[in-house]
């Protein structure tokens, strides 16, 4: 992506090479090709986007800016303001929010980050249990015996999913929910502090 200044201004931003006319020349697609350096081309006003993602963060947790771009020091910057964090908790109406006719007080405005983690959370809990929900069929209408593994392990899942909720709903803040998340390696070994649900060996 390249930027094209003129009077210390960026005037247009050109995506994939073309002919452009600048000033009273036409100039062809070639001007973006490896036949010019970048002091050539800069020499006629066009200027290789610089990418800053400093500030940009993990959409999953936070609100990006829109990127601004500016020309400062001979090169054309493109940069993030700071990203805001998403809400970790619901957000209720309020009373004000009543009486503009908006919603009622106290009830769910939006949900926020914990009750969409915890809504994701027991789905893949209810998927690994549908595993073995034909071994407590199987036992109701034929009254065969469950595997003690399989009881086990169900149990299992069940107690792992209590303490990961607990963990989520502790979470003081977004930075926080995002730490329970985020892998880390020691020793060859991928790991994050939520934890794993037991999954049921073949």
């Amino acid at each position: 992506m390249w930027g094209l200044v003129q009077d210390g201004s960026i005037t247009k931003f050109i995506n994939n090479p073309k002919a452009l006319v600048i000033g009273d020349t036409r100039h062809s697609r070639n001007i973006f090709s490896s036949r010019w350096t970048n002091a050539e081309r800069e020499a006629i006003g066009i200027y290789e986007v610089e990418f800053d993602n400093s500030n940009k963060k993990d959409e999953e947790w936070y609100i990006n800016t829109n990127q601004s771009f500016a020309f400062a020091g001979g090169k054309i910057t493109a940069s993030y303001g700071s990203a805001t964090a998403k809400a970790h908790a619901d957000t209720l109406w309020t009373a004000q929010d009543e009486t503009d006719g908006k919603g009622t007080e106290g009830e769910v405005k939006s949900r926020g980050l914990k009750y969409n983690l915890i809504k994701d959370l027991k789905i893949t809990v209810a998927n690994e249990l549908a595993k073995t929900d034909w071994y407590i069929t199987r036992n109701t209408e034929k009254s065969t015996a469950i595997p003690s593994s399989i009881s086990t392990h169900r149990d299992a899942v069940r107690t792992k999913q209590a303490s990961m909720e607990t963990q989520i709903l502790n979470a003081s803040d977004t930075p926080a929910l995002e730490t329970l998340y985020k892998y880390t390696k020691t020793d060859g070994v991928q790991s994050r502090p939520l934890g794993e649900l037991p999954r049921l060996e073949s």
